[in-house]
Order: structure tokens, then C-alpha cells, then sequence
């Protein structure tokens, strides 16, 4: 792999990794302050609703300043943001301050992630554009990981606010690595005028692509189901695998180990051969759906890992098959505020899911929410496959 491809994809990892750490440390040390799982849960939800509102607002910027300047941005305030809030807590005391200076960088993650998806169609000219998602999102996903782990083991050798100050060095590290990705790098982004309004213009445009773009549609669909059935698996797994089938706590930390290795080997196979984009949406598709019936059914926790392995390893390939379409029809000049604005209503399906988790268990148990929630997946999936037989055929007799 070419020094600046490998900059890159290394400066992608240590923003995951750095990122994952604080969204692993903000509950857990706010559960060990307080000893409630209910302030732990608010504090959760403080730093991660940030990240989704902001895709918006953070799309239409990378299309009205350089996505490479912004994304320094994102890493270097987002270190100096960990030492400040440190700072403060050395001299004032209170977990307030890693509240506040997670959710800001929460916006701040989200910045980079946008920043990345402008930039990532132009740089890889070697690459066609599914083997840079899959390397990307092997990088990404390593991060994801690894995170919480480090973050584990730092707590074994340092008290909390060390680790925060650890994860600005990291921060420090992804940017130094953007760096040396730029001086090997000659690629030159194009970049196209914008209107000054960065709030009502850009959502305005981005709902224009949405409406009159039948394959965005398609794809905003779909990931409704995906993220339908992503969201009430991470919901739920911990309860199934721990609460139904009596396994250990090390079952369920093995079930996760094992998700995320069949991931990076589905990425690495993407990367090396390239399969027709129709086939890729399909094969995710319906393996995510016979994973979710899986585990909706499943009478046993080796069953149940089965259905759990199909759903966390091919929500990837779907992600790849996504973004691959987005790419191919949004155009240039609106990328960053079309994805931001697709990006936040994908996501909203996940928290509805983890609702529905809570609201519906009781009454028809944690299977029958699974079985729901596939079910609704399967239908939006069928939906979408008449609507565009219906399409084909209409431009055909035409």
C-alpha cells in the first residue's frame, strides 16, 4: 500500500480508537461516581445525540469549506478540548466537565467523519471506490474495537483523567498522520461555490436530491430496515445472550470479538474482488434479515451467535453498497450536505429500535420485539423491490 494511502487509513483508525475510548469512559466513570445507572444513561445520551444532529450542519460545511482543513480541525480541537476540560476538572473537580467535553467532541467526531466522506471519492486513484470503503471501514471498525478495550486496560495503570489525556495524544497522532498523508499526497480537491447560508439553503438542496433521486430513496429505505434490525440487536444481545441463555459475561465478550473479526474478513474480501453493486444490496440485505429471524427464533445461545454473526458481519456490506450509490448519484457540489442530512435519517432507526426494546418487552417479550422489527425490515425490504420492478417496467413499455 502506497505511504499516503497508508497515512490515511492509519489517521482514520487513531480517530476511531481516540473516539471509542471517551464513548466507553463517560458512562462507566459517571456509574462509578454516582452509582446510577440512570444518570450513566443520561450521560450517554448527552454525548451521543450531538453526533447525530450534527451531520447536517457538518455535511454543508465540508461542502462550503476544504474538507482537509476541517478535518484537522475536527483532531486538533478535539485534543485540545480532552487537556482543557482536564484542566478545569484539576482545578474545580466534578464529572461534568467529561460530559461536556465528550459532547463536544462528539460534534467534532462528526465533523471528521463528513470531512472524510468528501474527500475519500478523490484521493484513492489507484482504488476504485468499494475497495476504499472496505479499507476504510476496516480501519474504522479495528478502532471501534479496540477502543473500549484500551480504554479497559488504561484504567488498570492510571485514574480516568489520565486516560482523557492519553486520548489527546492519540487525537495529536491521527493529525500528525493527516500530515504526512498531505506532503505524500498530490491529489487537489475541486471545490465549487456555495451559498452563504450554511442552515436552510443546504437542507433545502439536500432534500431537493432526496425527493428527485429515486435511487437515494431506495437507499435511505433500506438502511431504515438495516438500522431497524442493528439497533434492536445492540439492544437486546446483551439481554438474550446473558438473561435467556444463561451464558458468561466472557460468552458475550467473545460473541463481540467474533462479530467484529467476521466483519474485517467480509471487508478484506470486498477489498479484493469486486462484486456488482445490485448483487452486494441484495446479499447484505437478506443476510441481515435471516440473521434477524435467527436470533428472533433461535432456541439456543449457538443458534443465536449464528444470527447475531450474519447481522453484525454483513451490515458492513451493506454499508459498502450504501455509500457506493450515494457516491455514483449525488452530485459533487452537494455531497457533504446530501450525506449529512442521509446520514441522520438513516440513524434514526436505531434509537427507535433500543424504544422499542424498552417499551414493547414487557408485553410480548424480547423475541416478539426482534420478530417485529425484522418483520418491518422484511416489508420495507419487499416494498423496495416493487416499487423498482414497477419502475423497470413502466421505462420499459415507455
Amino acid at each position: 500500500m502506497r505511504t499516503d494511502y497508508l497515512a490515511f487509513f492509519l489517521s482514520l483508525f487513531l480517530s476511531r480508537l481516540a473516539d471509542q475510548v471517551l464513548l466507553f469512559l463517560v458512562p462507566l466513570i459517571v456509574f462509578q461516581s454516582t452509582n446510577s445507572a440512570s444518570l450513566a444513561g443520561l450521560a450517554f445520551f448527552v454525548e451521543t445525540l450531538p453526533r447525530f444532529l450534527a451531520f447536517p450542519i457538518c455535511g454543508a460545511l465540508c461542502d462550503k469549506y476544504s474538507p482537509i482543513r476541517l478535518l484537522h480541525i475536527s483532531q486538533i480541537y478535539r485534543a485540545l478540548i480532552c487537556l482543557v476540560a482536564m484542566g478545569l476538572y484539576g482545578l474545580f473537580g466534578g464529572i461534568g466537565w467529561l460530559i461536556g467535553l465528550s459532547a463536544i467532541c462528539g460534534v467534532l467526531t462528526t465533523q471528521g467523519i463528513m470531512a472524510r466522506e468528501v474527500v475519500m471519492p478523490h484521493i484513492f486513484p489507484d482504488y476504485r471506490y468499494g475497495k476504499t470503503l472496505s479499507y476504510s471501514q476496516i480501519a474504522d471498525q479495528t478502532g471501534l474495537v479496540l477502543g473500549p478495550l484500551l480504554a479497559a486496560l488504561a484504567l488498570e495503570i492510571c485514574p480516568w483523567w489520565g486516560v482523557v489525556i492519553g486520548v489527546a495524544l492519540v487525537f495529536v497522532a491521527a493529525d500528525l498522520a493527516m500530515r504526512v498523508w498531505q506532503r505524500n499526497s498530490d491529489v487537489t480537491l475541486e471545490r465549487f461555490d456555495q451559498h452563504a447560508d450554511i442552515w436552510a439553503q443546504p437542507l433545502k438542496i439536500a432534500f431537493g436530491h432526496i425527493r428527485r433521486l429515486a435511487e437515494l430513496q431506495k437507499i435511505i429505505l433500506l438502511a431504515v430496515g438495516v438500522n431497524l434490525i442493528v439497533g434492536v440487536t445492540l439492544a437486546s444481545s446483551a439481554a438474550m445472550v446473558i438473561g435467556s441463555f444463561s451464558e458468561s459475561k466472557d460468552f458475550y465478550a467473545g460473541l463481540q470479538a467474533a462479530g467484529a473479526l467476521l466483519t474485517i474478513a467480509i471487508l478484506f474480501v470486498l477489498a479484493r474482488i469486486s462484486l456488482p453493486l445490485k448483487l452486494l444490496g441484495a446479499t447484505s440485505y437478506i443476510a441481515l434479515l435471516l440473521g434477524a429471524f435467527i436470533t428472533a427464533t433461535s432456541a439456543s445461545s449457538e443458534v443465536y451467535l449464528v444470527g447475531f454473526l450474519l447481522i453484525v458481519g454483513f451490515d458492513k456490506m451493506f454499508n459498502v453498497y450504501m455509500r457506493s450509490i450515494r457516491q455514483r448519484v449525488i452530485p459533487a457540489r452537494d455531497f457533504g450536505k446530501t450525506v449529512g442530512v442521509i446520514t441522520l435519517l438513516n440513524n434514526l432507526s436505531q434509537p427507535l429500535a433500543g424504544l422499542l426494546v424498552g417499551v414493547l418487552t414487557a408485553p410480548i417479550g424480547l423475541r416478539g420485539v426482534i420478530l417485529i422489527n425484522a418483520l418491518a425490515a422484511g416489508v420495507l425490504g419487499v416494498g423496495v423491490a416493487a416499487v423498482v420492478r414497477l419502475r423497470l417496467a413502466t421505462a420499459v413499455e415507455r
